[in-house]
């Protein structure tokens, strides 16, 4: 069986979705343990490796396109992350802890994405596509996890 566009588009859209239920699930699930350093940091981390799909010509994106995307990302929908998110001491331990927007901020971010996803497929491929909006998921995770690092940092110098 050839796979058609409508198929990918679909089996992309499903897994999007269930990848986004998946985070929101360990995200809640996450705030029941302390946090540590690693737990922070390693996420961006990991994430930066899709930096690779770069590499590959059906991916390449004109630059301002990225840095675009990338900004997007920054600037307007890391903010509804970081407003939600804080940290709290607990005796020694410190806590991640979300409002109780966080899942409404995280299904209404993943609704946005699915329509700008379907605007920016009118003029792009597929693959540009992921490139550009990976990308803009790059630019929410960054600041948001540097103010998740701040708030940590400034709670265990007062432990110090």
């Amino acid at each position: 069986m050839l796979w058609t566009e409508p198929i990918v588009q679909t089996a992309a859209i499903v897994f999007s979705a269930l990848a986004g239920l998946s985070l929101i699930i360990i995200r809640i699930r996450a705030g029941k343990r302390p946090t540590t350093l690693k737990k922070i940091v390693i996420p961006p981390l990991g994430m930066a490796t899709g930096f690779i799909m770069f590499a590959v010509p059906v991916t390449h994106i004109p630059w301002l396109w990225g840095l675009s995307a990338f900004g997007t990302g920054l600037l307007m929908f890391a903010f509804p992350l970081i407003v939600t998110t804080r940290m709290e001491k607990v005796d020694s331990d410190i806590f991640v802890r979300r409002s109780k927007a966080f899942i409404v901020i995280m299904v209404a971010l993943f609704l946005l994405r699915l329509s700008l996803h379907h605007v920016a497929e009118q003029y792009m491929t597929i693959p540009q596509t992921g490139a550009l909006f990976y990308l803009l998921a790059f630019g929410m995770i960054v600041p948001w996890r540097l103010a998740m690092l701040s708030d940590y940092l400034r709670l265990s110098k007062a432990e110090a």
